[in-house]
């Protein structure tokens, strides 16, 4: 028996959210971007191993930098987006979707902090000795975001995160993050970053509170970023696929 129109409109529903632009997960688009993704982190991380320095033997290893662990959670963002475009199941891309909750925010965070303070002095986020060449980079400090963004605005359902959750979020990753490098500091003796050197504990604690204050911020303006691109003040309505103004 052929399917119905309700069942087709609900098959849509699943398939792609009303407010999501294009279809994902999916093996066109968004398994190509996913993959193109996942070729850039891989780059990034084999840049590691094949430049060594000092941070490869020492206590943590370059999880001690905020950049790589954000480089981590999107290689499994894109993992996990990838592995649901292949299946076309919802609960991986559910899954991937919260995921992409915590990744790109702090992604955004990584870029703004560290481009802006570069801005200012190169040597606040980078020792002279370990000055990346530029392709490496933007692979480090601007792909990552780049990429969880379009994911985000094109290949997503909305965020249903708000303001609350996403200020206690930042905060638990931000103070755990500082809890994290004091303790490879103790193994160590050093601190990832030049700048941390040049704060006292208090200065250090109103960096990473300021920083949870960035990376809670990113989130809301990526939600409104995302109500401009794909239907601001719109919602859907009982019937599957159809939208309406909100009152």
């Amino acid at each position: 028996m052929a399917p119905s129109q309700a069942d087709q409109n609900m098959h849509s529903l699943i398939k792609r959210h009303p407010l999501q632009r294009l279809s994902s997960p999916s093996r066109g688009l968004s398994s190509t971007l996913h993959v193109l993704g996942l070729a850039s982190f891989a780059y990034s991380f084999n840049y590691l191993t094949a430049n060594p320095n000092h941070i490869n033997s020492s206590y943590g290893w370059h999880f001690q930098y905020l950049t790589i662990i954000g480089l981590f959670l999107a290689t499994l963002t894109f993992i996990l987006g990838l592995l649901a475009d292949i299946t076309l199941s919802p609960s991986l891309f559910a899954v991937k979707n919260v995921l992409s909750m915590c990744s790109a925010p702090m992604e955004v965070l990584i870029s703004t902090l560290y481009w802006g303070l570069r801005a200012i002095d190169p040597t606040l986020v980078v020792p002279a000795e370990l000055e990346l060449p530029l392709t490496s980079d933007l692979g480090f400090h601007a792909a990552p975001s780049i990429l969880l963004l379009i994911d985000l605005l094109f290949l997503s359902p909305p965020w249903t995160i708000s303001v609350v959750p996403a200020v206690a979020l930042s905060g638990v990753i931000a103070f755990a993050y500082w809890f994290w490098i004091e303790m490879c500091y103790q193994h160590n003796g050093f601190y990832p970053y030049p700048l941390f050197d040049l704060l006292d504990t208090s200065q250090r604690i109103g960096l990473f509170a300021g920083s949870a204050v960035v990376m809670a911020g990113s989130t809301v303006v990526l939600k409104w970023l995302y109500g401009r691109v794909n239907g601001l003040g719109m919602k859907a309505v009982d019937q599957p696929g159809r939208m309406r103004k909100a009152a």
